[in-house]
């Protein structure tokens, strides 16, 4: 049976949706709505609390309640925006309810240490389960070379920052590459080259003359499911960066952001292939998991331990130590293995979905290689067609989608992409969503014809 205050939300509420109360009109007032229902003062003001937390109406101090103001279009807007711009995992299959029994769980077993400064490098007894979690991708470390960071970026950032043992400065970067990372290094001023990365990898003989003949402190690299290409390293390639690292002395900063997207067993991280300690592995857990959390691990050779552990504390002191023992106990009772399996698995199928979209849709001049794991894939455009002009008329048709542009240094080449993220799509959306991109191109074009308008020159320059 309902209470009183539910009969009372529910018939405001369908009034609201039907429009029978317009959008910025006054509501009943409390006393009014009481005596219209027949019910008290308390219920009256329990059933208009319920629908502001709904957003459906909202309060003016001293006037009184006042229905939202919304577009007739709002709510289809909302459902039938297509996304392919997001980076943040799909909300719909967050572990919201597992996360926070171990949360709860946390608190009961660890009170007493959860609310005090903690060891900057992280949560010990965290360390001891990333240490088993690690060594089933092949990395394998001691719990003193294991550091937990708020978040993957504030780990590029601080290795971007601290000084090597090497005495070198400058940061080569792949072409394109994860623009947080591009950011960070922008922000401090530091002296950055670019070698181009393509779906088929880098150019090792390139990758040599770099380490050979400038000072570099570190290749930061991401070897599998690329941001933005959705490409990854061979075996081959990999060993050979490892070989070439050690050779020149120059550290590799491996970030394996994806490495719970795997699908193949037989596939191991640059960092298995180093025996010299040459490379510094970042796994993030944003992606698998809640990314509010900013939950991250690295894995340091023992020539950086020291310097990190110091910048990581003048930083931020320590990460959050109640979200380390709640993931903890994540590991512990094998809820992250399961929740990593399902989101491998549906991922997969949309990288399918998109890949099939792509080959039925898109004409013979944009150029697409989609991987079969992963969440991002580029597609390039033909030249006539300017990226922006094109991102510009989808946002009209609510369909979100970026350009590979943020993702180049300034004084590189860039492409003519699209980065196509499946992250917050579904097999539908994707369907849809190419077919527009498909449609709204073509009108572009002709559009350009008709004008006379075709690109003679890139405005990005």
């Amino acid at each position: 049976m309902e209470n009183k205050y539910e009969v009372v939300k529910s018939q405001i509420k369908e009034q609201l949706l039907a429009t029978k109360i317009k959008p910025g009109e006054k509501l009943p007032s409390i006393r009014a709505a009481a005596k219209r229902w027949t019910c008290s003062v308390n219920t009256a003001i329990r059933a208009y609390q319920e629908l502001e937390k709904e957003h459906l109406i909202y309060a003016v101090p001293k006037s009184g309640y006042y229905a939202v103001l919304r577009s007739a279009s709002s709510a289809q807007t909302t459902i039938e925006r297509i996304d392919f711009s997001a980076a943040s995992p799909d909300p719909q299959v967050m572990p919201y309810k597992d996360f926070q029994h171990c949360l709860n769980r946390a608190i009961e077993l660890y009170e007493d240490q959860l609310f005090a400064y903690s060891d900057p490098q992280g949560f010990f007894s965290l360390r001891r389960e990333l240490e088993k979690h690690l060594a089933h991708s092949q990395v394998f470390a001691e719990p003193s070379n294991i550091c937990v960071v708020s978040g993957g970026q504030q780990a590029l950032h601080l290795l971007a920052s601290m000084p090597f043992p090497n005495g070198k400065t400058a940061v080569l970067v792949e072409q394109p590459t994860f623009h947080g990372m591009l950011r960070s290094l922008e922000l401090l001023g530091i002296t950055t080259l670019g070698i181009e990365r393509t779906m088929d990898g880098i150019d090792l003989d390139e990758l040599e003359r770099h380490f050979r003949n400038n000072q570099i402190k570190f290749f930061y690299t991401v070897p599998r499911f690329h941001n933005p290409l959705g490409a990854c390293y061979t075996e081959a390639q990999k060993k050979e960066i490892a070989r070439l690292a050690k050779r020149y002395d120059v550290f590799i900063l491996e970030d394996d952001y994806l490495a719970d997207m795997e699908i193949s067993g037989k596939t191991d991280p640059i960092y298995s292939y180093d025996p010299s300690g040459h490379v510094v592995y970042v796994k993030s857990f944003s992606k698998i998991m809640l990314p509010g959390l900013r939950l991250a691990t690295v894995v340091l050779p023992s020539s950086l331990m020291e310097t990190f552990r110091m910048f990581k504390a003048s930083c931020d002191s320590s990460t959050s130590v109640l979200s380390q023992a709640a993931l903890e106990l994540y590991f512990k009772c094998g809820m992250y293995e399961h929740h990593a399996e399902m989101i491998r698995e549906r991922y997969r199928l949309r990288m399918e979905c998109l890949a099939d979209a792509c080959r039925r849709h898109l004409p013979p001049t944009f150029r697409f290689e989609i991987g079969k794991a992963g969440i991002f894939s580029r597609t390039l455009l033909p030249e006539s067609i300017n990226p922006n002009d094109l991102i510009a008329a989808l946002h009209h048709q609510n369909v979100r989608i970026t350009s590979t542009d943020q993702s180049y240094l300034r004084t590189f080449k860039r492409d003519n992409g699209l980065r196509v993220s499946i992250i917050q799509t579904d097999a539908d959306q994707i369907e849809r969503g190419i077919a527009l991109l498909a449609e709204t191109a073509a009108a572009l074009e002709q559009k350009q014809k008709k004008e006379g308008l075709w690109r003679v020159t890139d405005w990005r320059e």
